[in-house]
């Protein structure tokens, strides 16, 4: 049985984290700060946890990431 291939794309995006769940960074922090309000770019600030329907298409993409 051949290995399976990871989405590349996708890789470089998600990671796990201690406890063993799917992690995301934030959109829209990218650049353009200075004209964002500080409440909007603390919105933004952080990671996110991936849930529900995203965590199951992120199975599929990366099945060796071990969520």
């Amino acid at each position: 049985m051949p290995k399976i291939k990871s989405h590349k794309g996708t890789q470089k995006r998600i990671g796990v984290s201690g406890g063993g769940k799917a992690i995301r960074v934030k959109s829209w922090r990218g650049h353009h700060l200075e004209l964002k309000s500080s409440r909007r770019t603390r919105r933004y600030a952080g990671k996110a946890i991936l849930t529900g329907a995203s965590l199951d298409q992120v199975r599929r993409l990366l099945p060796y990431l071990g969520v």
